[in-house]
């Protein structure tokens, strides 16, 4: 059975409404996690944490869903 990798990360963004970061040098990686239980659990912790900015994100990235073993390669796989 394949991992199902989890990655929490977070920054800052330029406006609230919109999903983008205001300085992607200063992203703030949270961790890996093995599955989507503890994933959550570090997001929502870190999301509880910046509550009182508002321009503050939080987001949990499905790795797993990035390589998936049993699909054909990725197009820049087959770049190299």
């Amino acid at each position: 059975m394949a991992q199902r990798l989890h990655l929490v990360f977070g920054g800052e963004l330029v406006d609230p409404s919109r999903n983008v970061f205001k300085d992607v040098d200063d992203l703030h990686i949270v961790g890996i996690f093995p599955d989507y239980e503890s994933a959550y659990h570090a997001w929502k912790a870190e999301a509880q944490r910046t509550v009182d900015n508002a321009h503050m994100r939080y987001y949990i990235a499905h790795l797993h869903r990035l390589r998936e073993e049993d699909s054909e390669a990725s197009s820049t796989e087959e770049l190299g």
